[in-house]
């Protein structure tokens, strides 16, 4: 099998409160289309992209999962085997800001310490916000993760986030040892690559084992639980 054909698939969570625009983001990133009406998610919902980072072909699964209480035993079981996690919360939602933390624990509970990033969605209704710039700094600070801002209506770096985790995650099946703030390279370009076949798919989809599928798709095993390094939480850069 030649090189070029690899392809690296990776499972991406997004969390966060209801109405903060978890849905519209995965649609804006994966359709390019964005629509002003709210229909709650129920459950979770799957789309995906492929791109291409530093040379790699990368699919992004992308599952947008419900934020209300009454779907939490459903979403919860769709967190296990994620590679990467979106955290997002409005910049005209208090209460989304707020529970935040909630949001990374519940993922954590599930998956252990793996990429996340921290969204600040609907900066393009400052005028109607509810949390500082300064707050959103701290909050990222605290949970030792990137913050990007976003307007998923504008379409204003929503290509950043998916790209930043993307990286990441590349970077960590090369050096384990890589930090969330060692990554290079230019967040806004995006090309979509030729698909193959034939590729052989690098999937991290099961959450308990490692096995080659029918498919000929490599399946492995989840980020064991880890602490990061305490430098982290006071080196992560603002977008």
């Amino acid at each position: 099998m030649r090189e070029e054909e690899l392809e690296v698939a990776l499972k991406v969570v997004i969390v966060g409160n209801g109405g903060v625009g978890k849905s519209s983001m995965i649609q804006r990133y994966c359709k390019g289309t964005f629509t002003k009406d709210y229909k709650k998610t129920i459950g979770v919902d799957f789309l995906e992209r492929q791109i291409e980072v530093d040379g790699e072909d990368v699919r992004l699964m992308l599952w947008d999962t419900a934020g209300q209480e009454e779907f939490d035993a459903i979403t919860k079981a769709y967190y296990r085997g994620a590679q990467a996690c979106v955290l997002a919360f409005s910049t005209t939602d208090r209460d989304s800001f707020e529970a935040a933390h909630s949001w990374k624990l519940k993922v954590e509970n599930e998956c252990g310490e793996i990429p996340t990033v921290i969204v600040q969605n609907k900066i393009d209704l400052l005028e109607q916000s509810v949390v500082n710039p300064e707050e959103a700094e701290l909050l990222a600070r605290a949970l030792g993760c990137r913050l990007v801002r976003t307007s998923v209506k504008e379409d204003v770096n929503v290509s950043a986030v998916f790209r930043h985790l993307a990286q990441r995650c590349l970077a960590e099946l090369r050096d384990p040892r890589e930090d969330d703030c060692a990554i290079p390279g230019d967040y806004f370009s995006i090309r979509q690559p030729a698909m193959h076949h034939n590729a052989l798919s690098i999937s991290a989809f099961s959450p308990s084992h490692s096995s080659k599928n029918h498919n000929g798709t490599i399946v492995l095993k989840p980020h064991k639980h880890k602490k990061k390094k305490n430098v982290l939480k006071n080196a992560c850069r603002i977008l």
